[in-house]
């Protein structure tokens, strides 16, 4: 690790911890593990809507550490869970204020759904460095969508909204910093488990949902 990836994390820690000041209260229902969310119609997800168990990521697509749970994790959870057809993997956006890009990326991400390449977009935005408006642009056409409908979407912050209900609904269930999983039993309505924050290795989360599955630690 270089002294500038040090520093840039050190950064990340405080302002994480900023943010936590702000958010988190003092009360129980904060600290407790046990969370009900609702998942609506349409949120963007891969897997069988009738999976025994979901989990939903709140991400910030700026976030090194959601980056990191991306390049290293993600994938096998995928390939393990989701496309075995047991878990239902869900993403929803939590910009953090600090990230100066990440709001425009998480609104770009959700324009490139209107053409069903979400995962595909999100899959670039997060691995490689932090576009600005133009070089989403210039993704947007390397992944074959008609660029101009898509500028036209990004243009007029069409899912800004959107965005700030699902803000809203993380900050709800004490949510405050990123990458935040909740991990549970699928319900009629959505899910109904636990917060597991940070990116953890891939272990952790495979020791997790096979608990859930009722399927033997190997």
């Amino acid at each position: 690790m270089t002294a500038e990836q040090a520093d840039a994390i050190l950064r990340e820690l405080r302002e994480i911890k900023q943010l936590l000041e702000r958010h988190v209260g003092a009360g129980a229902e904060a600290r407790s593990p046990a969370v009900r969310l609702a998942i609506g119609a349409g949120a963007p997800s891969l897997g069988r809507d009738d999976a025994p168990v979901t989990v939903v990521e709140f991400t910030d697509l700026e976030c090194p550490f959601c980056r990191q749970f991306h390049t290293t994790t993600f994938e096998q959870i995928k390939k393990q869970f989701v496309d075995t057809g047991r878990v239902r993997f869900v993403s929803r956006d939590f910009p953090l204020d600090f990230h100066q890009h990440a709001m425009a990326a998480a609104h770009a991400v959700r324009c490139a759904g209107e053409q069903n390449r979400y995962w595909e977009m999100r899959h670039r935005v997060m691995t490689q460095p932090m576009p600005d408006d133009g070089a989403l642009g210039d993704i947007a056409g390397a992944i074959g969508l008609k660029v101009d409908q898509f500028r036209e979407c990004h243009r007029t912050g069409k899912y800004r909204a959107a965005i700030a209900q699902d803000i809203a609904e993380s900050l709800e269930i004490g949510i405050s910093g990123t990458p935040t999983f909740v991990i549970g039993r699928t319900t009629p309505t959505g899910v109904e488990g636990e917060r597991v924050v940070g990116a953890l290795p891939y272990e952790v989360f495979e020791q997790k949902l096979n608990a859930l599955l009722g399927t033997p630690a190997r």
